[in-house]
């Protein structure tokens, strides 16, 4: 367990530690097909997405999806990025990132919206979980916002203080998340989000993992 007051890191999972962007947009792009919605490039969907996730069809729709299209696309999008993601891999650097930060007697854990049962066992699969003193994946509906699930996330920690926190992730909902905990936020360009749209958020920005961390440990001094 992390030490009383020591630094703590919460990483998410989809687009930073695991580079799948591949197999989101190719998921995206099944969803799109089924209402007749064009496909969009990698550089477009970093542009435009956003969470929660039924805003995103809505930039792209000009509408909301009902509540039908929406159960329709959700279904199909987690059917192919199911079959999809086993040809993704951890992001480079990742597992001696984790390593270091766990070797040097600081703590950290994952929280995702990915769901909590396909979370897990992906994790285990990587051989990464010894490093994290928590696992987390969304519960309940899926299409909401972070924020929620990391009160439940953090209030789980024991001896984690959120001020002390940093949360590492790839979207402005990651920053959001921290930031209504009272935790700080660094955000990484590799994954859901361009550097254009996480600069609006205010919180340090980073194309690495090794410049998150860094971030991470000098915000939490």
């Amino acid at each position: 367990m992390g030490k009383h007051g020591a630094a703590h890191i919460v990483w998410d999972w989809n687009g930073t530690l695991f580079h799948d962007n591949e197999a989101i947009i190719g998921a995206t792009n099944a969803a799109f097909a089924e209402l007749g919605i064009g496909s969009i490039t990698l550089e477009q969907y970093r542009a435009l997405y956003c969470v929660p996730v039924p805003k995103f069809y809505e930039r792209l729709m000009g509408r909301l999806p009902t509540d039908t299209e929406w159960e329709v696309m959700d279904e199909i999008f987690h059917r192919y990025y199911a079959e999809h993601r086993v040809s993704c891999a951890l992001t480079r650097g990742a597992v001696e990132l984790l390593t270091g930060w766990r070797s040097s007697g600081r703590s950290q854990s994952i929280l995702s919206m990915y769901t909590h049962d396909e979370l897990v066992p992906l994790v285990r699969g990587f051989g990464i979980e010894q490093h994290f003193i928590r696992v987390d994946g969304r519960v309940g509906p899926s299409g909401g916002s972070k924020a929620e699930h990391m009160v439940r996330h953090l209030g789980s920690l024991t001896g984690i203080e959120a001020r002390r926190t940093v949360v590492i992730g790839d979207a402005a909902d990651d920053a959001i998340a921290a930031r209504h905990v009272g935790a700080r936020a660094v955000l990484y360009t590799g994954g859901s989000h361009g550097r254009a749209s996480l600069e609006e958020v205010g919180v340090p920005v980073v194309d690495t993992l090794e410049e998150a961390v860094a971030e991470a440990e000098r915000l939490a001094a």
